[in-house]
């Protein structure tokens, strides 16, 4: 069975390949290639930071 459940995954891994050499995409430094990563992600940190903080005192209260 295990054999099996090998070969199933490793015949479809080799069929799972995202785009191939020159496929026309976005190339590396272009503006329209770069993501800005400045207030969600310092929003999110902030988000679980408390709800850490949160979990933490609920724990210490019971």
């Amino acid at each position: 069975m295990a054999v099996a459940a090998f070969t199933l995954l490793a015949g479809a891994a080799s069929e799972a390949q995202a785009q191939g050499p020159g496929s026309g995409g976005p190339t590396p430094g272009t503006p329209a290639a770069e993501v800005p990563l400045d207030g969600g992600a310092s929003l999110l940190l902030a988000a679980g930071a408390a709800y850490g903080l949160k979990r933490l005192r609920n724990r210490r209260k019971s």
